[in-house]
C-alpha cells in the first residue's frame, strides 16, 4: 500500500464529527444524484410531451424504468461484494452513465430507451456501493455514524435540488438534447472527483478476493463482469419497453433475492441472523413508503404539468420545477434541525427508536397526501387548475416523513448487516425501492384517466381522490409499524 494511503484504523480513528473521506464521497454522490433526480423529473413529462404517451402509459413506463434502476442496484451490490469491490464498481457505473447521457443527447426521441438502459446499468453499479463505503468509514457502534449519513443525505438532496430544477427547466424551455447531455457532464465531474480522492479511502472498497485468488483470475472475472453487463442491454431494453416482461422480472427477482439471502444467512450466528431479520422488516415497509412517495416522479409530475397554477406565493414559477426540487430544498433546510432534535431527545433518553421513527415517517407521509388531495378544494372548476401553494405545502410535510425514514434506513443497513454482505443488504434496500417504484407506477396508472384528452378537472379529481386513499393507507401502515416496534427492537439486538 502507498505510504500516503491511510490504513482502515487510521480512517476510523478520526477526530471531530466527520471523517475527511466523507466530504469527497458527499461530492461524488451529489453529482450522481444531480443526474438521477434530473432524469427522474423529466421522464413522464418527456414521454407525454415528446413521445406521445398518454398519462396512464407514462405512469406505467415511469414505474418500469425506475424499478429497473433500483433493481440493478441489488445486482450491482452483489457483483461489488463478490468480484469488483466497491471502488471499481463505482468507476464502471459512472462511465456507463456518462455513455447513457450521451446516447440520449444524440437523439432524444429515437435513442431515449437505449440510453436509459445504459443509465439503469450504470446506476446499479454506482449507487449501492458508495453508500456502503460511507458505512465502512466508521467502527461498529460509533455514535457519529448517523450524523455522517445525515450529511451524506444532504449531498444527495443538494444534487437532487440542482438536477431536479435545472434539467426539467432546460428540457421544457430550451432543449431536451442539452438537458440529457447534462447527465454526462455531471457524471464526468463525479468520476474525476473520485479518481483524484480514492487513495484517501485506503483499503475500503478494494477487491473482495483473498490472496488465494490469482491476479489473472481476478482480471478475467472483472472483465467478464464489464462485458456481461453491456451484453444485458438488449435484454434490459426488452424488459423496460414491455410491461409484461417487467411484471415477470419483478415477480422473480424479489423471491430469488430472499432465497439468496437465506443461503448467505447459514454462515452467521443466531444474533447476526436476528439483526438481518430486523433489516428485512425495515426493507419490507420501505416498499410501501416508496410506492407512495415516488408518485413525485409519476402522477405528481403529470399533476404539476396539467393542473397547477404557475404562481408560488405570488411569484411566477414552473410547477414542474417546484415538484422536482421543493422536497430537496426542504430536506437541506430542515435536516440539520431534525438532527438537533434527535440529539436533544437522546441526551434526555427520549429519542424514539428507529422503528418508531419509521412509523412517524408513515404518519407524515399520510398527512402529506391528504394535503395533496386537499388541493381539489382550491381548484377552478372551469380550468381544472389549482393552488401551487397548497401543493408545495404537501411537499413540506412529506419532507419530514422522508427525514424520519430514508437516512436512517441507509445507516441501519450498514449496522444490522454483517460486513461480508453489506453490499448485498444495501442492494436489497435499494431493491425495495425498485418494488416501490414499480408499485408507484401501477398506482399512478390506476389514478390516471383512461382518456388522454379528458378535461383537466376530470384528471384533477381522479388524482386527488387517489391521493386521499394513499394518505389513509399510509396512516394505517404507520400504526401497524409502531405496534410491531417492541418485537423489531428485540431482533435488532442493541442497535437503536
Amino acid at each position: 500500500m502507498n505510504p500516503a494511503t491511510p490504513t482502515l484504523d487510521q480512517i476510523r480513528n478520526f477526530e471531530g464529527k466527520y471523517p475527511k473521506q466523507l466530504w469527497s464521497l458527499f461530492t461524488i454522490e451529489m453529482w450522481e444524484r444531480f443526474c438521477f433526480y434530473g432524469m427522474r423529473g423529466m421522464l413522464t413529462v418527456f414521454m407525454v410531451t415528446q413521445l406521445g404517451l398518454g398519462d396512464k402509459d407514462a405512469n406505467l413506463q415511469y414505474g418500469a424504468i425506475q424499478a429497473f434502476v433500483y433493481a440493478f442496484t441489488f445486482i450491482g451490490g452483489v457483483f461489488a461484494d463478490k468480484i469488483l469491490g466497491f471502488q471499481k464498481s463505482l468507476i464502471w457505473g459512472a462511465a456507463t452513465m456518462i455513455v447513457g447521457g450521451l446516447v440520449i443527447a444524440f437523439s432524444p426521441k429515437d435513442m431515449f430507451y437505449i440510453g436509459t438502459c445504459f443509465s439503469i446499468i450504470g446506476t446499479g453499479f454506482f449507487k449501492p456501493n458508495i453508500s456502503t463505503m460511507v458505512g465502512q468509514l466508521y467502527k461498529d457502534g460509533d455514535s457519529r455514524r448517523n450524523a455522517g449519513f445525515s450529511l451524506f443525505y444532504s449531498g444527495i438532496n443538494l444534487g437532487a435540488l440542482l438536477g431536479g430544477a435545472i434539467m426539467i427547466w432546460v428540457g421544457k424551455n430550451h432543449s431536451w438534447r442539452l438537458a440529457f447531455a447534462l447527465v454526462s457532464v455531471a457524471m464526468t465531474i463525479s468520476l474525476i472527483t473520485f479518481m483524484f480522492t480514492r487513495k484517501n479511502l485506503g483499503p475500503i472498497g478494494l477487491s473482495p478476493f483473498g490472496p488465494g485468488v490469482s491476479a489473472s483470475r481476478r482480471k478475467f472475472l472483472e472483465i467478464a463482469t464489464y462485458v456481461g453487463s453491456l451484453l444485458t442491454i438488449p435484454l434490459v431494453l426488452k424488459l423496460v419497453t414491455n410491461s409484461r416482461y417487467t411484471d415477470l422480472f419483478m415477480y422473480i427477482i424479489g423471491p430469488a433475492t430472499l432465497v439468496w439471502l437465506g443461503w448467505e444467512m447459514r454462515k452467521f450466528n443466531r444474533q447476526q441472523n436476528k439483526r438481518i431479520c430486523a433489516a428485512l422488516v425495515f426493507i419490507m415497509f420501505s416498499v410501501l413508503f416508496w410506492a407512495f412517495f415516488e408518485q413525485s416522479g409519476g402522477s405528481l409530475s403529470l399533476f404539476a404539468l396539467n393542473n397547477l397554477n404557475h404562481s408560488l406565493l405570488g411569484i411566477p414559477m414552473d410547477p414542474n420545477v417546484v415538484n422536482n426540487s421543493s422536497n430537496s430544498l426542504f430536506v437541506i433546510l430542515f435536516a440539520p434541525l431534525i438532527g438537533i432534535v434527535w440529539v436533544w431527545l437522546s441526551k434526555r433518553k427520549l429519542e424514539p427508536s428507529s422503528v418508531v421513527k419509521f412509523g412517524l415517517g408513515f404518519f407524515l407521509l399520510g398527512l402529506a397526501f391528504l394535503v395533496f388531495a386537499w388541493t381539489k378544494m382550491f381548484a377552478n372548476t372551469a380550468t381544472g387548475m389549482t393552488s401551487l401553494d397548497v401543493f408545495t405545502l404537501g411537499y413540506f410535510v412529506i419532507t419530514f416523513g422522508e427525514l424520519c425514514l430514508s437516512p436512517i434506513g441507509l445507516s441501519l443497513m450498514t449496522q444490522l448487516a454483517p460486513t461480508s454482505i453489506q453490499g448485498l443488504m444495501m442492494g436489497m434496500w435499494f431493491l425495495a425501492s425498485a418494488y416501490g417504484q414499480y408499485v408507484a407506477g401501477l398506482l399512478g396508472a390506476g389514478m390516471s384517466t383512461a382518456d388522454a384528452a379528458a378535461p383537466a378537472m376530470v384528471k384533477l379529481s381522479a388524482y386527488t381522490d387517489g391521493y386521499r386513499q394513499l394518505g389513509i393507507y399510509a396512516l394505517i401502515s404507520g400504526a401497524v409499524l409502531i405496534a410491531l416496534s417492541p418485537m423489531v427492537r428485540r431482533l435488532m439486538k442493541g442497535v437503536h
